[in-house]
């Protein structure tokens, strides 16, 4: 599954950037299934939460429409510096990006209520829940969430695993599978990719 559809030099470079700072970005089956969502959807706009130093969003940007615009959210400046530049290697305008430094939570709350056809996250596991409750906010009737490592390395669905980021993971998703205005699909690409379509 992992090697159905094999990076190209720009998406190999920024994984292995991120992989020598630390970040785990999204692999690639989750990002062939993120750039699928992006192109059904005809994404103009899209946030990420956790910027994978730019491997997500190479993928989410090939999806997208030509004039769309990815905001790429990261509490790690180096991350974010690292995501710039493989934007630019890939071949994609300043333009298509905008970058935002700080945490989630925080900047979250200043983006647009129904302004986003897509919201992916993979950032700060234990704060799932809150992301959730600002994706609800921000997408538009139709529009969907995604959750990296929904899975968590198999601790999800070991019931003797109580860490906070396992607790918080199994936590959205059953409020994604409970909440009434989404429609919920757990893949099973790489670490688990959990998606929702909001349906008004």
């Amino acid at each position: 599954m992992e090697d159905f559809l094999p990076e190209d030099e720009a998406l190999v470079t920024a994984r292995r950037n991120g992989e020598e700072v630390g970040a785990v970005p999204i692999g690639p089956a989750g990002g062939a299934t993120l750039r699928f969502l992006a192109a059904m959807l005809d994404a103009r706009t899209i946030v990420e939460v956790g910027s994978g130093c730019g491997v997500s969003g190479i993928w989410l940007l090939r999806g997208m429409r030509k004039d769309g615009v990815l905001t790429s959210v990261d509490v790690e400046l180096e991350h974010q510096r690292l995501a710039k530049q493989a934007y630019a290697d890939a071949g994609f305008s300043s333009s298509r990006t905008r970058m935002i430094v700080g945490r989630a939570l925080d900047v979250l709350p200043r983006l647009t209520d129904g302004a986003y056809d897509l919201v992916f996250c993979d950032a700060m596991k234990r704060e799932y829940p809150d992301y959730l409750t600002a994706a609800l906010r921000l997408l538009r009737p139709g529009g969907v969430v995604a959750f990296d490592n929904a899975l968590w390395h198999d601790r999800v669905a070991d019931p003797t695993q109580r860490d906070a980021d396992t607790v918080a993971i199994r936590e959205v998703g059953r409020l994604v599978r409970d909440e009434e205005r989404l429609m919920p699909l757990l893949l099973p690409v790489g670490d688990g990719l959990l998606c929702a379509l909001k349906l008004e």
